[in-house]
């Protein structure tokens, strides 16, 4: 498996509560201040609290397909 830079794979390490990480897939980015409404995911979930069995809402992409954002200022 290729590795990228920012890939996120799992290691909580990498990300905080507000951080937004982007479906290396499709571009989705889930952002915790938003929430999920597909996944019926309320806004103020990290990312590293979200359901082991969730996926991106547009394609299905696991957990560990997704990339950090280093866009916090």
């Amino acid at each position: 498996m290729a590795l990228f830079e920012g890939s996120y794979l799992g290691d909580n390490s990498k990300i905080g509560p507000t951080t937004r990480l982007e479906c290396k897939v499709c571009w989705y980015v889930y952002d915790p201040t938003e929430g999920d409404p597909e996944w019926q995911i309320p806004p103020g979930v990290p990312f590293y609290d979200l359901p082991e069995h969730w996926a991106c809402p547009l394609c299905g992409a696991t957990k560990d397909q997704f990339l950090v954002l280093n866009d916090e200022v």
